[in-house]
């Protein structure tokens, strides 16, 4: 049994490189461990599919917090406009949202994946499901050339059930260790340091933050929108942004807070109790999370890392001389009643009911005893509320992996490595992220794409 390319992972990466490499003429074997493709892809968006964004090109390396100029080639290749009419023409129509969101018409992530499986069938790659790698079939490499410096070769690849496939070519896309029960086990991360690539330190990105004052946890369930939120460790600005912000049993959520805590995870983040010192997930972990998973919830999903300061502009439209005003003429107008009866007006639902503790003044005094001092106070908890941030929820609720295979390791105009002549790696498996909004599965499309199309051409 031969190939010409063997693709491992059939998720959008490794579709999308299947799918490349056999348009290039290639003869292609896509091998996925789960039943079916895309189990990731069927879950992303809220099950809608958020499966690109359709800003303009330059600017979407703005959105890429890792490593954006390793991703030029990959993303002029095939960028947002490619990825749109190949799903589109393949059946799926699409529609572009709020933030130049990408999302199919249905908005049913099911049929992006059913339009990316008639694309491999009409492109003749063999699929095979249900079957696991366990290696990797590899020599070592000499060459004449001295600007060479592969370590091995790359000649095919073994299978969990002994069987033996060899190829010109492997595309390892086999994703990071997010949501692990779709099958992203970081069980290829130890394959491929075996062949001398490094792995840069793997955390959870795009990922609820955990709180350390009980206040927080008190409102949970409240959904903050139009706000600013600004997230510091030390002096030193993580990151800010403006939007949605949800209150939870441990912490924070939403769009604005998964914005910023990719950068919290790579410069405050611990490490991970789930993973192995090669970037797996351990088994006994892997067994715990099981089929019936909801992607976190638990008490245990928790990584410690270093205290960050979070401060949130509950009023981004309104200074805090305007605050002051209006709090005078509140309290002017209402000088009978106790504070917690003025709130309902200055906080939204149950902050109302945490709101006295957190500025440290009385529920029951009276407005007309406040004094300036406290009226500054509760202007300064209005514009900067505060909470300290004591670390991240773990992989199985994080959207994306931060961290992966050192880019410095890969050819950027191709996507082989530099050290294993033969040897592809795209999409999460990358050292390389970006924020909400279809980024990151752009990167996937486009990463893939290259590796598919590149591996073709060096074996025809």
């Amino acid at each position: 049994m031969a190939a010409d390319i063997i693709v491992i992972g059939a998720g959008p990466a490794g579709m999308i490189a299947a799918i490349a490499a056999a348009r290039a003429g290639a003869k292609v074997t896509l091998i996925e461990a789960n039943e079916k493709a895309g189990k990731k892809l069927f879950i992303t968006g809220k099950g809608r599919c958020n499966l690109t964004n359709a800003c303009d090109t330059q600017e979407f390396f703005s959105h890429v917090l890792r490593n954006p100029k390793f991703l030029y080639s990959s993303i002029y290749n095939f960028d947002a406009r490619a990825v749109m009419d190949m799903i589109e023409d393949a059946g799926c129509p699409v529609k572009t949202e709020r933030g130049d969101r990408v999302f199919p018409v249905s908005d049913h992530s099911a049929d992006v994946i059913a339009a990316l499986d008639r694309l491999i069938n009409k492109s003749d790659v063999e699929f095979i499901k249900n079957t696991k790698v366990s290696g990797l079939i590899r020599e070592s490499y000499t060459s004449d050339d001295k600007k060479e410096k592969y370590n091995y070769i790359i000649k095919g690849v073994f299978l969990e059930n002994k069987e033996k496939i060899e190829a010109d070519a492997v595309i390892a896309a086999t994703g990071g260790v997010s949501y692990p029960t779709t099958g992203s086990d970081g069980n290829f991360f130890r394959h491929l340091t075996s062949l001398g690539h490094t792995i840069v330190d793997l955390k959870p990105g795009l990922v609820p933050l955990v709180v350390k004052e009980d206040t927080c946890m008190r409102m949970m369930g409240l959904a903050l929108k139009n706000v600013s939120v600004t997230l510091k460790h030390g002096k030193k600005l993580i990151g800010s942004g403006f939007g949605e912000l949800l209150f939870t049993h441990f912490g924070v959520s939403g769009p604005l807070i998964l914005a910023v805590s990719s950068d919290y995870s790579r410069q405050c983040g611990g490490v991970s109790d789930m993973l192995t010192p090669t970037g797996e997930i351990k088994k006994d972990k892997t067994a715990k999370l099981g089929k019936g998973n909801d992607f976190g919830h638990s008490s245990k999903s928790f990584i410690h890392g270093e205290e960050a300061d979070l401060y949130i502009d509950l009023k981004p439209a309104v200074s805090e001389e305007e605050l002051d005003e209006r709090l005078i003429k509140e309290f002017s107008q209402g000088q009978n009643r106790y504070f917690k009866n003025v709130l309902a007006g200055l906080v939204p639902g149950q902050m109302k009911d945490v709101f006295p503790e957190i500025c440290g003044i009385r529920a029951d005094k009276p407005v007309n005893s406040i004094t300036r001092e406290e009226r500054k106070e509760i202007v300064r908890c209005l514009k900067n509320m505060h909470f300290t941030i004591i670390g991240t929820r773990d992989f199985n609720e994080a959207i994306i992996t931060v961290g992966g295979i050192n880019v410095k390791e890969v050819n950027p105009s191709t996507m082989e490595s530099k050290l294993v002549k033969g040897l592809f790696i795209a999409g999460e498996m990358l050292d390389t992220d970006s924020v909400t909004g279809g980024y990151n599965l752009q990167t996937a499309w486009s990463t893939g794409y290259l590796a598919g199309s590149s591996a073709a051409e060096g074996g025809l």
